[in-house]
């Protein structure tokens, strides 16, 4: 049986890499499972390296659809156009995709008009924000997968409110986990730790990418004056991304404790929050990682398909309204952040339990 794994972006490639190498694995005992790796090209990455590649053992894909930028709609028309390309030449059975990326519905949509059974890892999760694009994703591949694989019981819920057949639902748990569980030991020593002379839980971690967010100047410049004044005497260490460095460019917003540095590899950036005392974020995944960690996490966002990291976890959704921000910080600064618990399954054995659904398939 020939699978399809796609992958579209960097932590995409952090999602299969666990399910990739369970594989392998079965593999060497006799398994009759072959994959090919796909990566759609949805998203280039300068960080996409050998040294990527190699830090977590990914495997090099073994097809490059080079789909590159451009519009929403442009960008599914060109991975789908392509993926159904690659179909016609050589089919798969099974097309496993991860996440919520672009690549995700491309892909799903492509392998279903040529009857090849979709498999979804992270089906169900829900924000129920359809101004976000990734929501979107989410639905569409949702409502022509065959194999739901799911990270908590309230994505079990989401899908049988949308009618899903239960028999298809597996609860298996969240193979980013896998991946922070099995480099954990591998966090590396970021080249800031010293030049800041930094020291654990003495400094705060930042990231914010979403168009909400940062492409009003006024609103990021108030968000990090609220950060600022109310973080008392730690330093805030914030890997920006490109698309947030170009609004600070016009703001032009210097101040001794705010550290901005160039976006770091995985086994940097995790072992910076795993020494924080806490990240400031409007990430999704990171949220899972800092629960896992249990890092306490302030997500400036209204919603979240991740409600188990707020319900059993570290992270608090704090919103976007940065009134909200002193208030919180006040009851981080004075200890009073809830401690959390680890979701279900999120044990790092996720991937040999989606293997084992597909050896049964």
């Amino acid at each position: 049986m020939l699978i399809d794994i796609i992958a579209g972006a960097r932590p995409n490639f952090m999602k299969v890499a666990p399910i990739i190498h369970e594989i392998k694995k079965r593999q060497s005992l006799g398994s009759s499972i072959e994959f090919r790796l796909v990566h759609t090209g949805q998203h280039y990455d300068k960080k996409m390296s050998d040294d990527f590649f190699d830090q977590l053992n990914i495997p090099h894909p073994d097809v490059n659809l080079e789909s590159g930028s451009g519009t929403q709609a442009e960008q599914t028309a060109k991975i789908m156009v392509r993926y159904e390309q690659l179909l016609m030449e050589k089919p798969c059975e099974i097309t496993l995709v991860v996440g919520d990326v672009t690549s995700t519905m491309a892909c799903s949509i492509a392998a279903k008009k040529l009857n090849i059974r979709v498999a979804h890892v992270e089906a169900g999760i829900r924000s129920f924000d359809l101004s976000m694009p990734e929501e979107i994703n989410r639905m569409v591949t949702d409502s022509i997968t065959d194999y739901f694989f799911i990270t908590s019981e309230t994505a079990r819920e989401n899908l049988l409110k949308a009618g899903v057949d239960s028999g298809k639902i597996y609860f298996v748990g969240n193979t980013m986990i896998d991946t922070l569980l099995k480099n954990r030991s591998r966090f590396q020593q970021p080249e800031v730790w010293n030049e800041l002379n930094l020291s654990p839980k003495g400094y705060l971690v930042m990231t914010m990418h979403r168009p909400a967010n940062v492409d009003a100047e006024h609103k990021l410049k108030e968000f990090m004056f609220k950060i600022l004044d109310h973080s008392g005497d730690l330093s805030i260490i914030f890997p920006i991304h490109p698309r947030t460095a170009k609004v600070f460019d016009r703001i032009g917003l210097f101040h001794d404790r705010l550290h901005l540095t160039e976006p770091m590899s995985y086994l940097e950036f995790n072992y910076l929050v795993e020494n924080a005392m806490a990240v400031i974020t409007d990430s999704g995944g990171i949220t899972e990682e800092t629960t896992v960690m249990g890092i306490p996490c302030l997500t400036l966002r209204d919603n979240t398909e991740r409600p188990e990291t707020c319900e059993i976890g570290t992270n608090e959704l704090i919103g976007t309204d940065p009134l909200n921000i002193p208030p919180a910080l006040e009851r981080l600064l004075s200890g009073n952040w809830r401690k959390g618990e680890i979701p279900a399954l999120w044990d790092g054995k996720t991937s040999p339990r989606i293997v084992d659904v597909l050896e049964q398939i």
